[in-house]
């Protein structure tokens, strides 16, 4: 897929801002706080309907605007789209295929695919289970678009199902029981779809970044990449793992109830990732935790080009700088011209003249772009 256009108006510091892509990779050049990183969220948006940087939509509005549009226009082997995402500070995004409005938000997933790598990833070794836990959302969006909608059912439920306990946190137990069963189910059921196509992701991920990690390393360091849901338990087949679910529900419920919330779920598990045996997050250097998390994005890469049949998008955020030459090279080698390639920089030292030749460079600054002609 070849991400042609991208028209940005209102959008973060962008006022009204068109780029035209001309080449393969594109390098985005300019000072911090300067735009660049709002690019690229703009097509992160496009493909995930989510933002790694922000929650809420009214803070991707330009201030003093009420509403902001991303326009694109991708082209796939099946044809060429214009998508468009129309994000309000005060009241529901929109979104648009081919000028066409699109009731079910899910349908407008999965027309452009695309993967992040930011300095922020480094938190997904370092960081807490949330961050692992968004990291795998985010690419399972990608691989199922249906799966949006059913976490958010999870979430809904989960939301409400918190609400009730904490309206009831002095209420006598057994009088809770019954009411709170209904609760349960709905949980245990939206919960096991969830629980279900995590597993899946993890379990065609994890050879897959297991090999880049190992060609990485030079075969010295071996990658185990686990799933571990916070029902616990080997289940796999639904009726299994709905039972596990609704047993592990009723050993905590009097925990629940003290503390006012749902301790059980798929918003508490965790991804596992080992080195040689030993949890990553304790084990070795930064430059290992690198080597790790840069597995990890090239092994999205290849999972979602596999799935969807053309190469993703690459986004890179100002990740250069965070990896030493070797890694650097390992990483643009992989590139190539085989995925149309975002960067952002703030110099052009990381590049060798081949890649600069054979890439479009465009200079920020305060929200505007300078299109010098394409280095050939």
């Amino acid at each position: 897929m070849y991400l042609k256009t991208l028209h940005l108006r209102q959008f973060r510091n962008y006022q009204d801002q068109k780029v035209e892509f001309a080449a393969a990779k594109t390098i985005l050049v300019g000072n911090n706080a300067q735009g660049k990183s709002n690019l690229l969220e703009a097509v992160e948006l496009l493909a995930t309907l989510r933002s790694h940087r922000m929650g809420r939509d009214r803070d991707l509005v330009k201030e003093g605007e009420s509403t902001a549009q991303i326009n694109a226009t991708l082209e796939r082997f099946s044809g060429v789209s214009e998508l468009t995402l129309t994000l309000r500070r005060q009241s529901r995004r929109s979104v648009a295929i081919n000028g066409e409005t699109v009731r079910r938000q899910m349908d407008f997933l999965g027309i452009l695919n695309a993967v992040e790598f930011s300095s922020l990833d480094l938190e997904l070794v370092r960081g807490g289970p949330d961050g692992r836990r968004n990291w795998l959302d985010t690419l399972l969006i990608q691989l199922e678009p249906v799966y949006a909608h059913l976490l958010h059912q999870y979430h809904q439920v989960l939301r409400q199902r918190n609400a009730f306990l904490k309206r009831h946190l002095e209420a006598p137990a057994k009088s809770l029981q019954s009411e709170l069963a209904i609760w349960d189910a709905q949980l245990v059921t939206a919960g096991t779809r969830v629980i279900r196509r995590r597993d899946r992701a993890i379990q065609r991920l994890a050879p897959i970044a297991a090999a880049w990690h190992a060609s990485i390393s030079g075969s010295t360091e071996v990658l185990e990449i686990k799933y571990a849901p916070n029902i616990s338990g080997e289940e796999n087949q639904p009726g299994e793992i709905e039972q596990a679910f609704l047993g592990k529900i009723q050993q905590r419920f009097i925990a629940e109830l003290n503390q006012g919330t749902t301790l059980v779920g798929p918003h508490r598990d965790e991804i596992e990732l080992s080195i040689n045996q030993t949890p990553a997050r304790q084990y070795g250097s930064q430059g290992q935790q690198r080597t790790l998390v840069l597995a990890l994005k090239l092994a999205e890469l290849q999972l979602i080009e596999e799935v969807v049949k053309e190469p993703p998008l690459l986004l890179l955020d100002d990740v250069l700088a965070e990896l030493d030459p070797y890694r650097q090279n390992q990483l643009l080698d992989t590139i190539q011209d085989r995925f149309q390639t975002l960067i952002t920089t703030t110099h052009l030292g990381s590049f060798d003249s081949q890649w600069l030749k054979s890439s479009q460079i465009l200079f920020v600054k305060a929200g505007e772009i300078s299109f010098p002609a394409a280095i050939s």
